[in-house]
């Protein structure tokens, strides 16, 4: 006898206990769309990739570091068991089955009782496609129906190719300021066809999401002042993966040249004779400060901006920046990676003659739902971004340009 198709439905989270068992991949790609449906996630995993790390770090999440014990279902709505221990998925499976909770299984999807679709978004519509049943599943078809209808909402055809070709080779996508919708159109139909994706946690982590199961997702992150891979791994991971025939997309937030070590990445692929296409991404330096009601120039205002990395400080002797000579400058200045380092920023642009009543405007994860703009001047800055706790990443603009349009908090729709 055939087996029923599954009843799609889409499940409203908001302040809804959500239990995910196992902190690894599976986890990493998850999260953010349960996040951003508003539910109330509890991670259970003695360890964490850094970037599900991150999200525990930054209260998106709450973390028991620890393994699955009987319990951790109760009075949850949902749960995606995804831990590496078999066992421990069977148990916490049954625990769902008692409690008569929603159960999504990554390593048996005939155990479970829901499935996750193949997903994804265009202006306010959610696609999202399963199979019809268990058995014999093939995610590469699922992700490529869910293209098809996505890409014929965007260009008004509904026109649906069948499977997306594939082009060996390493790809550095710039992914844009964070906002997923900010990705171009290239870097987004690469990334459909990626077969391994090494992500940085800036990049645009909510299309990871959207890619099918059998992509490799290598988290290449970079946290402020946590753990890191180091660039000769990521090099080493992207020559190792075009070397055995795949399609290689190196995702990087904003775009890939600007402090983001792509000529470095293209360099070690050259040296190794493998091919690499450079996809340029929106640059969180200019659109960031757009996303919070701040032009870099503005006639009458600005006729020029200056972009600077603000890591390390101006007495530094690794430092590159003539900061006495910025300080000169009438333009705007924008400073990326300076948030613990704007104190001394600020009082050497003082000391070489910036006016101390210089507007200056934080904006933290610009035009993610998280976005936020803190507003000071040269001389108050320093106690602000203390007084108000501003964290990295967040982008700096020192300038008149900030006093000009009203302040946007809020990335605009």
């Amino acid at each position: 006898m055939a087996e029923n198709p599954a009843y799609p439905v889409g499940l409203r989270l908001t302040g809804r206990k959500v239990v995910v068992l196992g902190g690894g991949q599976v986890a990493q790609r998850r999260l953010p769309a349960l996040i951003a449906a508003g539910a109330d996630v509890l991670l259970v995993s003695p360890e964490a990739t850094p970037s599900v790390e991150a999200m525990a770090d930054a209260g998106e999440i709450t973390w028991h570091r620890r393994p699955y014990t009987e319990g951790d279902l109760e009075n949850a709505w949902y749960a995606l068991i995804a831990t590496s221990d078999p066992e421990a998925n069977t148990r916490a499976s049954a625990e769902a089955e008692r409690h008569r909770v929603w159960c999504v299984r990554s390593d048996d999807a005939d155990a479970a009782t829901a499935w996750t679709p193949a997903t994804g978004h265009s202006e306010g519509v959610t696609v999202a496609v399963l199979t019809t049943n268990a058995k014999g599943r093939d995610p590469r078809h699922t992700a490529a129906v869910r293209d098809a209808v996505v890409e014929g909402l965007r260009d008004g055809t509904l026109v649906a190719p069948h499977y997306r070709t594939r082009t060996p080779g390493v790809a550095l996508v710039g992914g844009g300021p964070g906002d997923p919708d900010l990705i171009t159109v290239r870097g987004r139909r690469l990334l459909a066809e990626a077969d391994v994706v090494i992500a940085d946690r800036l990049g645009p982590r909510d299309l990871l999401a959207e890619l099918p199961s059998h992509v490799e997702v290598i988290d290449a992150a970079k946290i402020p002042y946590g753990r890191f891979m180091a660039q000769e791994a990521i090099n080493n991971a992207l020559i190792e993966h075009a070397k055995q025939g795949k399609s290689v997309v190196r995702l990087k937030g904003g775009d890939p040249y600007v402090f983001g070590r792509g000529m470095e990445e293209l360099h070690a692929l050259a040296e190794a004779g493998i091919r690499c296409t450079v996809v340029p991404g929106i640059s969180s330096s200019i659109s960031v400060p757009g996303a919070a009601g701040i032009p870099v120039t503005h006639r009458g205002v600005a006729h020029e901006f200056t972009v600077v990395s603000g890591h390390v400080a101006p007495d530094d002797e690794r430092s590159l920046v003539d900061w006495a000579s910025l300080a000169k400058l009438t333009g705007t200045l924008v400073i990326l990676m300076g948030v613990d380092k704007i104190g001394r920023i600020a009082e050497t642009l003082v000391a070489h003659g910036k006016s101390p009543d210089t507007p200056v405007a934080l904006v933290q994860e610009g035009t993610t739902a998280a976005q936020r703009r803190v507003d000071a001047t040269l001389a108050t800055v320093a106690e602000v971004v203390v007084a108000e706790d501003v964290k990295p990443p967040a982008v700096i603009v020192v300038g008149e340009v900030v006093a000009v349009g009203p302040q946007v908090s809020e990335p605009s729709e």
